[in-house]
């Protein structure tokens, strides 16, 4: 009985050649998991692709309502972004992806995992680092670093394809590398390679408008949450995987969303990518413009320095380490006030507040308000701004003082 390997598979054309390779060079009995992770009509036909290239079985793990609850909220309340533009679609998904492998490897007694992540890119290590934590014992196979893969191309791939009588759905030359799930969708490739053109939105975008081409007319929204995660759109109760939908619909329709990014791979090179995030883009926001009111200063500053080490550490694949776990518990003692609705316009790229309410709210009109409230003497500041500004005094009057003594 032949050794089993488990290769993530998506249908796309590295590893359609990937499963011919494994049969030839390891003489492995092949299993392929694709991971539902909400990327919908991607999903369409890849099963009889995958026995059609060599696979003995293809399962289908429809991963969604997990990849939302259980990786996109975490993210959300951390208010993870990476290099101040990426809302980490690829980087959440990695890690569960993984997961789901190492589950279909026990079960069906596999010795190997195979990816399809090419040696300069993000996803090997994020693949990788989940396996390792998750099942130290079974061996990962990379062909884009194994000295028998010899397909340094796209071209190279289709031609080894097309020699093992695999009809592919795509071709080289019209398409760019995409990554897809419920929460974005990544371009790279073509005219994006050259930092210094364009990108060809009209050519390029799949899930919305360019804001140019959004609604004249603006949309209001009205979200509301409770400790930190989104409860409803529009007075419609929904679970999390339906709210990230509607808002994906919203924010398409009104071009939101859409960032164009040279960013720092882990591996050290630059790369350069369009992400279109609509329905993220505008939960980000949504959240944070109900944390403004109910956070205090201290844990407002001290938390955006946590989201962006949170941010980092998923986008480099360390999910599975204590220190997302440590991270992500102080996050979420933030969150336990974090409730209340929020109202917002959606317009050509923008996201407009309209208002926020909480029963949590710190906001004080008597306080904060131009008007001279009871609970507020305009005096007390005298004092504050004594001892607040007291260290830059003394040290204003010490160099007063040394200056004289040096003019003497």
């Amino acid at each position: 009985m032949k050794e089993k390997v488990v290769l993530a598979y998506s249908g796309g054309l590295d590893t359609t050649a990937i499963i011919p390779w494994l049969k030839e060079n390891f003489d492995y009995d092949v299993i392929c998991v694709c991971a539902d992770c909400g990327q919908g009509e991607e999903l369409d036909g890849l099963e009889e692709r995958a026995i059609s290239c060599g696979a003995s079985k293809l399962y289908i793990e429809d991963i969604t309502d997990e990849f939302c609850d259980e990786y996109i909220v975490p993210c959300v309340k951390a208010h993870a972004v990476y290099e101040n533009k990426y809302l980490l679609g690829t980087s959440m998904a990695r890690p569960l992806i993984a997961k789901k492998l190492v589950e279909i490897a026990r079960k069906e007694g596999a010795v190997a995992i195979c990816h399809g992540a090419t040696g300069k890119g993000n996803d090997q290590i994020r693949f990788e680092l989940a396996i390792k934590a998750l099942a130290p014992d079974i061996k990962i196979i990379a062909p884009w670093r194994n000295d028998k893969w010899g397909l340094d191309s796209r071209e190279a791939e289709i031609e080894y394809c097309r020699q093992h009588g695999i009809h592919l759905p795509f071709s080289v030359d019209t398409s760019y590398s995409r990554d897809r799930n419920l929460w974005h969708i990544s371009h790279e490739g073509l005219e994006l390679e050259d930092p210094a053109n364009e990108p060809n939105y009209k050519h390029l975008l799949v899930l919305g408008n360019r804001p140019e081409d959004a609604p004249d007319e603006a949309e209001y929204v009205t979200m509301t949450f409770e400790k930190g995660v989104p409860k409803s759109v529009n007075g419609k109760a929904m679970k999390v995987s339906d709210i990230i939908r509607e808002l994906n619909r919203l924010g398409a329709k009104h071009g939101i969303g859409i960032i164009d990014i040279v960013e720092n791979r882990v591996v050290g090179m630059k790369s350069r990518g369009v992400y279109e995030t609509p329905g993220g883009t505008i939960l980000y926001e949504a959240h944070q413009q109900l944390e403004e009111l109910v956070l205090d200063r201290d844990t407002t500053t001290f938390k955006m320095d946590v989201g962006n080490k949170f941010a980092q550490v998923v986008y480099e694949g360390k999910w599975e380490t204590p220190l997302r776990e440590a991270l992500q518990a102080f996050v979420e003692k933030t969150q336990e006030y974090v409730t209340g609705e929020v109202k917002f316009r959606l317009y050509k790229g923008n996201i407009i507040k309209a208002g926020t309410t909480s029963p949590y709210s710190l906001y004080n009109e008597s306080i904060a308000s131009f008007k001279t409230g009871d609970m507020y003497d305009h005096h007390d500041a005298d004092g504050f701004i004594n001892l607040f500004g007291l260290s830059l005094k003394v040290r204003a009057m010490k160099k007063l003082e040394n200056e004289k003594k040096n003019n003497k």
